[in-house]
Formats: structure tokens, sequence, C-alpha cells
């Protein structure tokens, strides 16, 4: 099995959290988004992962690093694929030609999920789909009485059909998908100025391959400050029954509400800590209430009261006591 990971875009939507960093390395109760991702595909395939491409952008020697490293930790042996010109998600893909074949999953990194599932590997393709309020901001599937997948709309304008692509493929024939993304380029075929993989899929179908759709109990989007906050509060309560709190923690005259993730080396004193926090290692927080949050690597926080909130690493914040004096009947809002 291989699995194939686009991850090259700029991340602009999380600004200023991906300016150091690729949003797919941005962490949710401890690890990296990617690394959950790929974990969790690998949770529901029913053989070995062989190798990981990850396409990406030009993110540096030590981003790579960290990303075979993610491969090599799951038996893999991992590939980065650079992606020079933002051309699509059927050019990013086509970036790891190279490793495309055989049994292949593509996943786009800005996805979670949540499944109880083992992987149909006898089936053409599975496309990961989840019904959603406003389609037009998808690309979208249409079912045929069987339940198979008979068109491929991306964003639709007028509604067809409320099934939204995750982001999520499996393909039983790698080369074949490989062909038809290839066939997209050489034809200059695009869609809204970009080449889609949805042409890609609907010339696939065209030729014969069946694709069933695939339900996940949970589609977790990080594309957004809110929304990755959120799915970190998700993971932590799927994760709550595992130790989650470093050994080498200090947690001084404080209260913890779980569940919350604490990496190693973290401090923590006089301070109410949680529900759904996730703090990066080596931070210290002092006399602060704090809910609902990521807080990453090696940060200095005092006196912050906060929830749903992100703050990055090496981030320093400190917040002195006021002088008030307020009357009755008055109310004042931070």
């Amino acid at each position: 099995m291989k699995i194939i990971v686009p991850m090259a875009g700029m991340g602009k939507r999380m600004r200023p959290h991906t300016l150091t960093i690729p949003k797919p390395l941005l962490p949710i109760a401890g690890k990296p988004i990617v690394q959950r991702l790929v974990e969790d595909i690998a949770a529901v395939v029913q053989e070995p992962i062989e190798e990981i491409g990850f396409i990406v952008g030009d993110f540096g020697k030590e981003v790579e690093k960290d990303l075979l490293k993610i491969a090599k930790d799951l038996g893999a042996k991992g590939y980065v694929f650079q992606q020079k010109e933002a051309l699509g998600t059927a050019h990013a893909i086509l970036c790891a030609s190279e490793i495309m074949e055989g049994k292949t999953i593509v996943a786009f990194a800005d996805t979670l999920f949540r499944a109880d599932f083992k992987l149909d590997e006898e089936k053409d393709g599975i496309i990961w789909v989840q019904k959603v309020e406003d389609p037009s901001a998808f690309g979208v599937v249409k079912l045929d009485d069987e339940g198979l997948i008979t068109d491929f709309i991306e964003k639709p304008k007028e509604f067809v059909s409320d099934l939204a692509i995750i982001g999520i493929y499996y393909f039983k024939d790698g080369a074949f998908l490989k062909e038809n993304l290839q066939y997209l380029i050489d034809n200059d075929i695009k869609d809204k100025g970009e080449y889609q993989i949805t042409d890609a899929l609907e010339r696939m179908k065209n030729n014969g391959t069946k694709f069933a759709p695939g339900a996940v109990e949970e589609w977790l989007d990080c594309g957004k400050k809110d929304a990755t906050v959120y799915t970190n509060q998700r993971v932590l309560e799927f994760i709550k029954d595992k130790d989650i709190i470093a050994a080498s923690a200090k947690i001084k005259n404080s209260t913890i509400i779980p569940p919350c993730y604490i990496g190693k080396g973290v401090t923590i004193e006089n301070t109410v800590l949680g529900p759904h926090v996730s703090v990066g290692e080596n931070t210290k927080i002092k006399q602060s209430v704090i809910s609902n949050s990521i807080i990453q690597e090696n940060a200095d926080i005092k006196g912050l009261v906060c929830k749903n909130s992100m703050i990055g690493n090496h981030s320093k914040i400190s917040l002195d006591a006021q002088d008030l004096s307020v009357g009755d009947y008055n109310e004042i809002k931070g």
C-alpha cells in the first residue's frame, strides 16, 4: 500500500501560525496534523504501508527531515516531492508519479477523520464523502441506485449533491490514476484555471473504474484557526483514555481539567488548565486560566485568561493584574 499526501499549499488561512512552519506540521494533541493523518490511514488498511510520498512546497530541509521520520516510524519508505508551482490538485498528486502504482491512498493534509472500519481493498476505488450544508465550497459526488458514484462536480454553483469529497481517496490501480492525471496535463484540461483531480476521476469512471463512496464517523477540518482548535478538542476526546500528560511535566498548585495533552518539560504553576488544551514541549504557564486552546512549544505565558485560542512556538505573553474600581451593576467583558 502507498500513501500520497499533497501538502504544498501556503496555508494562508492559518496565518500567522503558518509563517514559520507549514500547516500540516501544526500540532493537534501533541502530534503534527500530517502525522495523525497517516497514522489514522494505517489503522484502517489491512496490509503494511510500504511507501509514503509527501508533496511539498519550498519548506526547507528540516521539514523534509521531519516528514521522512514520520514515514519511517510507520515502517514505510518516505519520499519528498516538490510542487514548484500551484497548478491544482491533479498536478500536485502527479508530482508523486514515481511511486504511483498498485494500491494507493491519496490524502490531503488538512483533513483528519474518525472511523471504525477496515478498508475494502478489492474495490476499484473509494472516495470518502460527508454530507455538508454548503456544497458549493467542495467537490461533490452523485450516486446511482446501486450506491456507486456517477458524477464528480467541482464546487457546484447550483445544488447537485450535498455529498462533499473530504480529500481522502483509495485507488486499487495507482498506475491507472497516474495515466489519467497525466492525460489532463498533456491535453491542458483545466477547471477554474487548474488541473483538478475530479476531472481525472471522471475520466477513470468513464473508462470502467467503479467508485464507491466511503463514510467516516467524523470529518475534522484543519483549514482555519477555529476549525483547528475544534479538531484539537475532538482528538483529545478520542484519545482521553491514553496517557497524554508527560511524566516530566511539572504541575504545581494547579488544576488540570481533562482531557488535556501536556508535553515533555512543561511547567504549569498556579493555573487552571482545560478542558481541551494541548501544551507543547518546554512551555511554561503561570497564573493563567486556559481552556479549549492549542499552545505550541517553548512558549512562556503568565497571567493569561483565554479560550478558543492558538499560541505559537516561542511566544511570550505576560499580563499583569489590573487596578480596577468597578461600581454596582457594572459589567466588564474581555
